[in-house]
């Protein structure tokens, strides 16, 4: 008679939203199988019996991705396709006893800060060797950072405070060991992200150390990019723009979230901030870093946005020329001080709004990206896809910003390594080379 053999769990953990979820997803991963449990990031192989959704709760469409996920693999267990689905995330911190109520199948909900209390549901423990170190989902090339979690600044229209918690920075040297453990794997770039990075270290050492925290993991050796993101515009810290200019390897490039053009609507947005303001502190920027590239992003149709400062928000955009924009239409989020106030502009017009915006930018993007065409840049290769191997400039983020597309029939570019590349033609986000 066969003894019953007892099959072996296997788990994939889904990622929803941001980077900052990633982050969380990989280190999830990291702890999973430093406790010996078979895991993996997304993988297509269908073969796993248990599933973890980590989601986002950031804006509606962002909420509704989630669900649905949440709701197929639901149904994928009411098949006896999938053993256990487990939610963890920001949709899970915020709406968990709606979400325990509406899908029954999910066998535990978890929050935000809540793994310890995950990975006892597969008898595994926190390893604490394990900090700084994580599986990356993707080519260790470049490498998502986190420096810190959680939110204090009071913006009308943001939920992550209610989800992430308050601002908690993590210590320099842990960061160091992170930094050098990924250069040893392979990482070349590192891309630091917060909720508000311009706040790092005023909760651990009383003042902020975003400078200090640049300039240490300048040091480490391998890392040949460092990339700033989420750099809040009020009480941003000068001394940041000192480290960038001396620091070959701190990319001339800021994510810096302005989210407005009028001063009302910043007001109503609780900002801090005013247009004037703005406007100085990236004239200041651009006064010490010449060659910089600022992203910022916008939102269209917040409540108090009528045409007149919609339209300032148009000429704020064609005045600042910023190298690379985002827009999102406002969400109406429950329990932010914005709800209390009336979602007025209709879905339709917040999307036109939101469109003009882009069409202003792809103009501006279009005759910043021509000034490039006959230059030389270094490009970190990223991929190869249909036909051409994709990378970036040192102005360019990962996924967000413009690519340089290099013909994979005419040269060779591995990927993770950095090449010199020639502009030969641009568009409004990507740019043509050849490799020099």
């Amino acid at each position: 008679m066969k003894a019953r053999t007892i099959k072996k769990d296997k788990v994939n953990i889904i990622t929803m939203g941001c980077s900052k979820n990633l982050v969380d997803s990989e280190v999830l991963l990291s702890q999973l199988k430093g406790n010996g449990i078979d895991a993996r990031h997304e993988s297509n192989a269908r073969d796993n019996n248990i599933v973890i959704i980590n989601t986002c709760g950031f804006i509606d469409n962002a909420k509704q991705e989630s669900v649905n996920t949440i709701l197929e693999y639901a149904a994928a267990k009411d098949k006896g396709l999938v053993d256990k689905v487990y939610v963890t995330g920001c949709l899970s911190q915020r709406y968990k006893d709606d979400l325990e109520l509406e899908i029954p199948q999910v066998d535990a909900f978890f929050g935000t800060r809540d793994l310890p209390a995950l990975l006892k549901k597969f008898k595994a423990d926190y390893k604490h060797e394990l900090v700084g170190e994580r599986l990356l989902s993707h080519s260790a090339h470049y490498a998502y950072m986190k420096i810190s979690e959680g939110c204090d600044r009071p913006c009308s229209f943001c939920a992550i405070p209610l989800m992430r918690g308050g601002h908690v920075s993590r210590p320099i040297e842990e960061l160091v060991k992170e930094a050098r453990h990924k250069a040893a794997q392979g990482t070349k770039e590192l891309l630091l992200i917060a909720q508000d990075s311009t706040y790092y270290g005023l909760d651990l050492y009383k003042k902020r150390r975003l400078a200090d925290l640049l300039n240490a993991l300048a040091d480490v050796a391998g890392i040949e990019w460092i990339r700033l993101h989420y750099a809040y515009p009020t009480g941003f810290p000068m001394d940041v723009l000192d480290v960038m200019a001396a620091r070959e390897n701190i990319c001339n490039y800021l994510d810096i979230p302005l989210q407005h053009g009028s001063t009302e609507v910043l007001k109503t947005m609780r900002r801090g901030t005013s247009r004037e303001k703005q406007e100085e502190l990236i004239q200041t920027i651009r006064a010490k870093i010449p060659d910089i590239a600022i992203r910022t992003t916008l939102i269209a149709g917040h409540p108090g946005e009528g045409e007149k400062e919609f339209e300032e928000m148009v000429d704020f955009v064609q005045r600042m020329r910023f190298e690379r924009l985002g827009v999102f239409t406002y969400s109406h989020e429950e329990d932010t001080h914005a709800h209390t106030l009336e979602d007025h502009v209709p879905a339709a017009l917040k999307q036109e709004r939101a469109n003009r915006i882009m069409e202003v930018q792809e103009q501006i993007s279009f005759e910043l990206n021509q000034q490039k065409v006959g230059k030389t840049f270094k490009v970190l290769i990223d991929k190869k896809e249909s036909g051409h191997f994709v990378g970036r400039t040192a102005y360019d983020s990962v996924e967000v910003d413009n690519e340089v597309l290099i013909d994979a029939g005419k040269f060779y570019c591995p990927v993770g390594d950095f090449v010199s590349v020639k502009i030969t033609g641009a568009t409004e986000f990507d740019l043509y080379g050849d490799v020099v």
